[in-house]
């Protein structure tokens, strides 16, 4: 029998949008075109550095604050500065470095444009600086003992869970995983949301106390749409900075596991597709950055 130890897990979000739509009007002032940076009407804090969004015109028209952009809709990920200004990048990486080199290029419009925006991520990204998380479940019962019963009886009715993670604080300095200062503004949003996706994994990809070979690559998770209920920072001198997020969940907890590399796409009778110029080559998803 092996014995696995709590050392090699780890916690991966993806973002989640649980709000209305954000509705405003892109003027033609506010556009900066030099510094490839506009701005619109919404509440500090409801759009984050790295969120993925989409403007729609909700009238139908071009948005033509994008150079050369013909459509009503974009896709994008954001960079949130200090006043809120927003600048528009094609990978996460790129937008939470920031900065006007590899944002995309933008254009005074030809006149006021009304748009409806909302968050739309794809991708699970790792959540740094994890030390422990906890996920519990619960079943409820009802008392179905009626006078007769010498003994109680209950039947199963609902489930929910609850849990908490904690991260040594971090604010900057990755540019592929989603950093433990994320869930401090995530709790303080109000009209999108505190909701996010989570894969708990308590079995990692190489991690392997068994020694047997094919059960390497196993990965074993759970998986949950949460909320945030709590979030606090422990501060105190000489020690490292800890937050701790508290969270229920909003809708089914699974339990998973896969034998088989991540995105790999699968026959329906879960043989690989295997590509004509390398008889080893998987055809995988294609997922946003």
């Amino acid at each position: 029998m092996s014995v696995y130890l709590g050392t090699f897990g780890e916690v991966e979000l993806q973002r989640q949008f649980d709000g209305g739509a954000l509705a405003s009007i892109i003027n033609t002032s506010d556009v900066n075109s030099l510094s490839k940076r506009f701005s619109f009407d919404f509440e500090h804090g409801q759009l984050l550095t790295g969120d993925q969004i989409e403007i729609s015109s909700t009238d139908g028209s071009a948005l033509d604050f994008i150079s050369g952009y013909t459509d009503s809709s974009v896709k994008k990920f954001i960079y949130v500065d200090e006043l809120d200004g927003i600048r528009l990048y094609d990978s996460f990486a790129n937008a939470v470095n920031g900065g006007s080199v590899n944002a995309t290029a933008l254009a005074v419009p030809s006149d006021d444009i009304p748009i409806s925006v909302v968050v739309e991520n794809a991708s699970y990204r790792l959540l740094g600086q994890v030390n422990s998380y906890e996920l519990n479940t619960e079943r409820e019962t009802v008392d179905t003992t009626v006078l007769s019963d010498e003994f109680r009886s209950r039947i199963n009715t609902l489930m929910s869970g609850s849990g908490q993670m904690s991260c040594f604080w971090e604010y900057t300095g990755s540019t592929t995983d989603e950093l433990p200062h994320y869930l401090l503004e995530l709790a303080l949003r109000t009209k999108v949301g505190s909701q996010f996706k989570a894969k708990f994994y308590i079995k990692t990809n190489g991690y392997n106390p068994s020694g047997v070979a094919a059960r390497d690559n196993d990965e074993i998770w759970y998986e949950f749409t949460g909320m945030l209920t709590n979030c606090a920072v422990q501060f105190s001198p000489s020690t490292a900075i800890q937050m701790t997020a508290n969270f229920i969940t909003t809708g089914d907890i699974q339990i998973r596991m896969t034998v088989e590399p991540k995105n790999a796409v699968l026959q329906e009778n879960s043989d690989d597709i295997l590509l004509d110029q390398d008889a080893a080559a998987k055809l995988l998803l294609e997922t946003d950055q």
